[in-house]
């Protein structure tokens, strides 16, 4: 047959496209292999890989005039992924494989010799053809764990060209990938631990209760009081992730080519600590082909900040809208993209350049006008999207040399984790998944309605004595209900809203 058509995917964002290869091979003309169908320079270059692969596996290139037409064609196709149904299109329009391959996608790159490499992406593609009722994907064997995560799929690994034809052909069959599902990971946990770090109980309650109901957190503090060392030690208390969370998470990691070979799952919430050098484009993502930053990273995770002041204040300035609506557009002039980046925010700060505003211990050498420039690189409004505000003090000699250790991370993980149900239960059937994330209406009914009088009562005086903000209202009553979740308490009391107040910035 001189005409195929092969189905792939394209990734455009987080979501995939289908894209359909087609081949004609004309017996008419002069040799050669044209492409069309709006290819970038990856993709143009498919047609010298595709000749030698189809050489050196020991097949026969078709001689002739062979045009390769990527459809839909206002759709740009990058990268190359593409390689692989291209020379299955060319084998099977020149007659060297005669197989029904109109239920199938084809995901893979190839080498000169004929292997198939591994592609990025290949999760949110795979989930597009089950989506579109197609149930047999061919892939890299690189890429096969990966891709079967997904039910209700057949995945052929595929190692060299030469294997693929020889099972198109049922000379030789490939042996479907078994799927081993989304499961929660097993390993123990090896990075820092709450009984780490002596002292500072009260900022261990807050990121408590932050990892509960997954609010942002402003730690701010003298040098060496633990700040950092916190911070690095909160993955350690989240609750384990939803299978749908890990699927989303593992989505990300995998079109930014991020995901480890010998790990086709990531089981565990993100934590990303990237330098306050880092660019706008390389914290919101962006580039001349849009990728995620590490925002969308972070998403169902950490994103920790240290040194905030240092970061740069347009860098800062992006992450308003993002903390807001928990995703991020890129727009570019060819179309834009969009990305998740549902996050905590983690911030870590000095009070003043040399550290020592306020401390005890230490006298500060900054001049009260030092002081103000350099916490006023904080905007208000970034602030103000910030749930939870806790001073880090110098730890004393007696704690940092007693012999008693905190309490275990595994401990508060158990109270975070009955938290995080009870708030799965509430907004079971809809996409809320924690306090932090409801909207007014859930606040409304969620918050506002099942408060009893003294509380209401101290919301009002706060509001007043602290000019909050409507923002800084609906934080703190999702605050509180956090609390009151840790509480196991089904009203919001006094003590639940007098928490999550004190948790609130104090007015300069």
């Amino acid at each position: 047959m001189p005409l195929a058509k092969i189905l792939s995917c394209a990734v455009v964002g987080l979501e995939g496209q289908i894209v359909e290869c087609e081949v004609d091979v004309s017996r008419r003309g002069l040799n050669g292999l044209a492409m069309v169908g709006l290819p970038d320079a990856a993709v143009k270059e498919a047609k010298d890989r595709v000749e030698s692969a189809i050489k050196n596996s020991g097949l026969r290139f078709p001689n002739g005039r062979i045009v390769v037409n990527l459809a839909p064609a206002d759709l740009r196709k990058e990268g190359p992924t593409y390689d692989l149904p291209i020379a299955v299109g060319i084998m099977v329009a020149a007659g060297q494989a005669l197989a029904d391959v109109s239920d199938a996608v084809f995901l893979g790159e190839l080498s000169l010799d004929g292997t198939v490499r591994h592609a990025q992406g290949i999760l949110p593609m795979v989930a597009l053809a089950r989506e579109r009722g197609i149930r047999t994907a061919f892939v890299p064997s690189a890429d096969a764990a990966e891709a079967a995560l997904l039910p209700d799929m057949m995945i052929i690994p595929v190692e060299t060209l030469t294997a693929l034809i020889g099972h198109l052909t049922g000379s030789e069959l490939i042996a479907p990938a078994r799927s081993q599902g989304v499961t929660r990971s097993t390993t123990a946990w090896e990075g820092n631990d709450f009984s780490d770090v002596k002292g500072q109980e009260h900022v261990k309650r807050a990121l408590e209760v932050a990892a509960a109901g997954g609010h942002n957190v402003l730690l701010s503090g003298p040098p060496g009081s633990g700040k950092t060392l916190l911070a690095r030690a909160l993955p350690s208390i989240l609750a384990e992730m939803t299978p749908d969370e890990m699927l989303e998470v593992t989505k990300i990691y995998s079109v930014a080519g991020l995901l480890p070979g010998d790990t086709p799952l990531i089981s565990r919430r993100p934590f990303r600590a990237p330098h306050h050098t880092i660019s706008h484009a390389g914290l919101v993502g962006g580039g001349r082909t849009p990728r995620p930053g590490e925002i969308s990273l972070s998403h169902r995770g950490v994103l920790f900040l240290d040194e905030l002041p240092e970061f740069g204040q347009q860098v800062l300035e992006v992450m308003r809208q993002p903390l807001e609506d928990r995703l991020v557009t890129i727009s570019r002039a060819q179309g834009s993209v969009t990305y998740p980046a549902n996050f905590m925010l983690v911030c870590a700060q000095n009070p003043c350049p040399c550290g020592y505003a306020g401390d005890a211990a230490k006298e500060c050498s900054c001049s009260a006008s030092t002081v103000t420039r350099y916490q006023k690189r904080i905007s208000g409004p970034l602030l103000d999207r910030i749930d939870i505000f806790v001073e880090v003090p110098r730890v004393d000699y007696e704690k940092l040399a007693g012999e008693t250790s905190g309490e275990p991370s595994y401990v508060i993980r158990q109270r975070v984790e009955d938290a995080r149900r009870v708030q799965l239960a509430r907004f079971s059937g809809g996409h809320t998944l924690s306090n932090a994330e409801m909207s007014p209406t859930e606040v409304r009914e969620y918050c506002q309605t099942r408060m009893d009088e003294q509380a209401q009562s101290l919301l009002r005086l706060a509001m007043a004595q602290l000019s909050l903000s409507a923002r800084a209202f609906h934080r703190i009553l999702k605050l509180a209900r956090t609390v009151a979740d840790l509480d196991h308490a089904e009203v919001i009391a006094s003590h639940h809203l007098a928490e999550a107040v004190q948790y609130r910035q104090r007015p300069v």
